[in-house]
């Protein structure tokens, strides 16, 4: 039968996500005002008050839950065929991917990185959206789409030229970023293409020089040949 990552046993709450999980509505109750942020932090405080003992039967607790978790987990895994274990295994190597994925881009945005140029018809599309006709966005998008098709090319060009200025802002931001990247020892962020070169050492130098000359030796020789035959 098929199965599912969602039927693995889930692993036991840590002693003080467990404090918080039994505490939550009784501190929400005594402060109604708290916002979300707030009230965390006072459950931590109190947390963190609690005498040794008491944070003892939470952490009793989850050492029993931990022992029950790995009954059902040896008893979930060997029900599962090879196939199956294949198959959550891929699962699971394309979930973590997708939070790799989302936290490079939070990292990036969080450093600054400028956005990428839009094109002519993204910045059609930025103008007129409101407008457009449509329930739905997928509605609005092919309305202002055919609408883009529609238009001459003299119509495009204010925003093709809008598009051409993007790019180059988007080119001299990308310069100071990247800049600024190297300066705080992130160069794993600065795109391949304008990494810097190593310095052409003499040795270096004299190779593509003799490099050079023999390509232009030989078309030259290529060159008689055909000029004989």
């Amino acid at each position: 039968r098929g199965i599912s990552s969602d039927e693995r046993p889930k692993r036991p709450m840590a002693a003080y996500f467990r404090f918080v999980k039994e505490n939550h509505s009784a501190f929400r109750q005594k402060n109604p005002e708290a916002s979300n942020i707030e009230l965390v932090k006072k459950i931590a405080d109190a947390w963190k008050e609690l005498p040794a003992s008491q944070k003892q039967v939470y952490e009793e607790a989850r050492k029993t839950d931990w022992q029950r978790y790995k009954e059902q987990l040896a008893a979930y895994k060997a029900q599962l065929t090879p196939a199956q274990a294949a198959a959550l295994r891929e699962e699971k190597r394309k979930r973590l991917a997708k939070r790799r994925s989302f936290r490079a881009k939070r990292e990036l945005t969080v450093l600054g990185k400028p956005k990428r140029p839009r094109n002519g018809f993204n910045i059609f599309v930025s103008e007129n959206y409101e407008e457009s006709e449509g329930i739905s966005p997928a509605a609005k998008l092919k309305q202002l789409f055919d609408a883009w098709r529609k238009l001459s090319s003299s119509q495009k060009q204010p925003y093709l030229q809008l598009a051409e200025d993007d790019k180059v802002r988007y080119v001299n931001e990308m310069k100071s970023w990247e800049a600024k990247m190297v300066e705080l020892g992130r160069e794993d962020l600065i795109r391949s293409s304008t990494q810097k070169s190593k310095p052409e050492t003499a040795e270096t130098a004299k190779k593509a020089e003799t490099a050079k000359a023999f390509s232009h030796e030989n078309a030259a020789k290529l060159k008689l040949k055909k000029s004989e035959e």
